[in-house]
């Protein structure tokens, strides 16, 4: 079956799922196969629990009508995903980058929704799977939609350009996240930079910003561009304070987020940049990141009991750890304590990032600092600093009830689980 035959069979359909035990009535199912499991097994079950179809790519399971056999699902899916993009009126804008993709995501979704129909990638679906069902959830109504894009090899984001085809695109910035994959920053800026060479190819617009001399490098030789810093730029803004919210200023309003750190103006500025380019009021944008308030594991700012809590555990790579220390240290708050956990995916260099965390720490004046995990205990460190390779260790060996009236800082990659410290915290 070709894939504008399939598209009629999804248009009369509730939605995509790829999770049998999701299944709603008259969904549409697709059989996707992971590491260690083949969704073919489970397109019976699908149509039991209410699909109308299941997508399968082996003949053996296409027992009746039911059943829709094409030769890749997950290529079909890709497929059927950017044919409903070309379908679509919706106005794509593509985002990636080493760190705050989705905390930029979220305020920018924030900023548009007050102004215009608009869906964003859903938590962090933002691979070969998540792109296309984002992209697949798209109404006829939705106006525009932003697509987040994750990557950790070369290529990965071209792949997903492909699919989505925006019309606009924004890179967070370039850091030393998923160095398994990428070797080196190198190889992170030429992952990353694959969105604006397929902008460019295409002559679609790329946001910049003005602060980062090496996005202002990749597009030096190109005009279709909406720019954002602190001078010379499109939109223009300045840094007021960070105590510990961070507030920023566009043109005669002062804008106050929920967000913890300085180094979270750029995904406000960005926002903000998106926001105006699509003329939308400074009161609406104001409106829109004002609203904000992250709940996801990201610069969340926190009260329980007397202690004031900025959790930041949802990923963790050292160019966002040394940022959120730096940040943490320069704020003028008392009885500062760190409990920082593992970075994952950084390859053969791993020993010596997690060292260099730790130097920069030896220089800070922190309260107390605990590390936590495997890589962080191999590391040297003086007695100051504590170390455990477990929550359980370090919940078992840390008085928690002595600990009131502090600000505490939580931060480490999501495998880590470190949110789990709040249940540690009674006061």
């Amino acid at each position: 079956m070709d894939i504008s035959s399939i598209y009629q069979i999804f248009l009369n359909s509730n939605k995509v799922c790829t999770d049998s035990r999701k299944i709603k009535d008259n969904d549409l199912f697709f059989s996707l196969k992971g590491p260690n499991f083949n969704g073919n097994k489970f397109a019976e079950i699908a149509l039991e629990n209410g699909a109308n179809y299941a997508i399968v790519d082996q003949k053996e399971y296409a027992v009746n009508d039911n059943y829709i056999l094409v030769n890749d699902c997950l290529d079909t899916l890709q497929k059927l995903s950017n044919y409903h993009r070309k379908k679509s009126k919706a106005k794509i804008i593509g985002l990636t980058g080493s760190n705050g993709k989705t905390t930029s995501k979220e305020l920018i979704l924030s900023v548009l929704k007050s102004g215009f129909k608009t869906i964003a990638t859903i938590g962090n679906l933002n691979n070969h799977i998540g792109v296309p069902l984002t992209l697949l959830s798209i109404e006829p109504e939705t106006e525009i939609a932003i697509i987040e894009m994750g990557a950790n090899h070369l290529k990965e984001i071209e792949l997903l350009c492909n699919i989505a085809d925006p019309d606009y695109g924004y890179i967070t910035n370039f850091g030393k996240a998923h160095l398994e994959g990428f070797i080196n920053l190198e190889g992170v800026i030429k992952g990353k930079s694959e969105l604006y060479a397929y902008l460019m190819k295409e002559s679609r617009l790329i946001f910049i910003n003005s602060n980062d001399n090496k996005q202002l490098e990749i597009t030096k030789e190109y005009s279709n561009k909406f720019t954002f810093g602190k001078t010379n730029s499109n939109v223009n803004y300045s840094v007021n304070t960070v105590n510990p919210q961070i507030s920023i200023s566009i043109e005669d309003i002062t804008i106050k987020s929920n967000l913890f750190g300085e180094y979270n103006a750029e995904n406000l500025a960005a926002a903000i940049c998106i926001g105006k380019y699509f003329d939308l009021s400074n009161a609406r944008i104001k409106e829109g990141i004002e609203n904000y308030i992250p709940n996801n594991n990201r610069s969340q700012i926190i009260e329980k009991g007397s202690n004031k809590i900025i959790l930041d555990a949802y990923n963790a790579n050292p160019t966002s750890m040394q940022l959120v220390l730096s940040n943490f240290n320069n704020i003028s708050e008392k009885n500062k304590i760190v409990f920082i956990g593992d970075m994952y995916e950084l390859g053969e260099n791993s020993h010596e990032m997690h060292q260099d965390i730790v130097n920069t720490i030896e220089e800070m004046n922190f309260n107390q600092t605990y590390l936590l995990g495997d890589l962080f205990n191999k590391t040297k460190f003086s007695s100051k600093i504590k170390a455990f390779a477990t929550l359980e260790d370090l919940h078992n060996n840390v008085n928690f009830s002595e600990i009131s009236n502090s600000t505490i800082l939580i931060k480490g990659s999501r495998g880590m689980q470190l949110e789990k410290i709040l249940d540690f915290l009674n006061n």
